[in-house]
């Protein structure tokens, strides 16, 4: 392609260019993304449904889970129509829309974590306050925020990558279309660019994480000083599911957007991607279920209701 051609389609590699692979991925991502669906619709349908989880907490969790469906959404059908149809070109349009919902999700997610982190502090070291500090509209505010700032973030790394012209190759190397991945293909210079993104990367996933260990250094030393120890347990019971989210979404994001360029793999990228693209949207509404017993008797309870309903 010549210096000033239009790209007007980009050709995602995917995965595996392998032809024994492509069937035994596309049934694991189907099953995948169908419990990721199943999973997060169904933990903000039994909030709502359940009067007895209408808090703050569960408030951020539905958010959450919201924003896990949406993040396999931006990614996952696209790589399984890949797999199923061996056809893996993506318009330039429908590119900007993947990357930009993909970044909007995610910080997002930063976001709310950070949020249901605050909340854990206030109900945990100021019980006593907690219904007068996170109120309805304090909740409301800081979930809408986050919305704000992943809008105006996604609006901002997706403009700083395609405002440059793509005249080497319109070939990405990932199965989906991730900043790293495209801006690579830039004819421009794209020095600027790198370092905005790790910049604003940087900004984001510290601030968030700042506020998520403040919050977590006040709850343990709370925990410390209790004498209780029903009272302890109760308050890491509280926090556990939200701690195990935490290092699983932080860890990998850092493992992909803050190791130093030089030693990016467009392959290792890959598979790290496959993890926080699909990986952890699914696996939250499991942890969270599984190691909560507010959400597994709200669950016996809307169960109960149904059956007595129909009988």
């Amino acid at each position: 392609m010549k210096n000033g051609t239009e790209v007007n389609e980009f050709i995602l590699l995917g995965l595996t260019v392998a032809p024994e692979l492509q069937a035994p991925l596309f049934a694991i991502f189907t099953l995948i993304y169908l419990i990721t669906l199943t999973g997060n619709l169904g933990m903000v349908m039994l909030i709502q449904l359940d009067s007895r989880l209408h808090t703050p907490m569960y408030f951020f969790l539905s958010n959450l889970s919201l924003v896990d469906f949406g993040s396999s959404s931006a990614v996952t059908p696209k790589v399984m129509a890949g797999f199923l149809m061996r056809n893996n070109v993506i318009s330039y349009n429908a590119c900007v829309l993947q990357m930009f919902f993909f970044i909007l999700f995610a910080t997002v997610d930063s976001y709310l974590l950070a949020s249901m982190a605050y909340d854990r502090y206030a109900a945990v070291c100021k019980p006593l306050h907690y219904p007068t500090i996170m109120t309805k509209s304090v909740s409301a505010c800081l979930a809408m925020g986050s919305y704000v700032i992943g809008i105006f973030n996604a609006s901002l790394q997706v403009g700083d990558v395609f405002r440059f012209s793509f005249c080497m190759s319109n070939v990405v190397h990932h199965f989906f279309c991730d900043i790293p991945a495209v801006r690579i293909l830039a004819c421009s210079n794209k020095h600027i660019s790198e370092l905005i993104l790790s910049l604003l990367s940087s900004f984001h996933i510290a601030f968030a994480l700042i506020i998520i260990l403040i919050s977590y250094m006040f709850i343990f030393i709370t925990i410390l000083k209790m004498r209780s120890r029903g009272g302890y347990q109760k308050a890491l019971t509280t926090c556990a599911s939200h701690l195990i989210a935490v290092s699983t979404f932080y860890g990998t994001v850092i493992i992909m957007y803050l190791q130093p360029h030089s030693s990016h793999s467009m392959d290792t990228d890959k598979f790290t991607s496959v993890f926080y693209t699909m990986i952890i949207p699914m696996l939250n509404p499991v942890v969270y279920s599984l190691r909560n017993k507010e959400v597994k008797n709200a669950l016996k309870r809307v169960v109960k209701k149904e059956k007595s309903c129909l009988g």
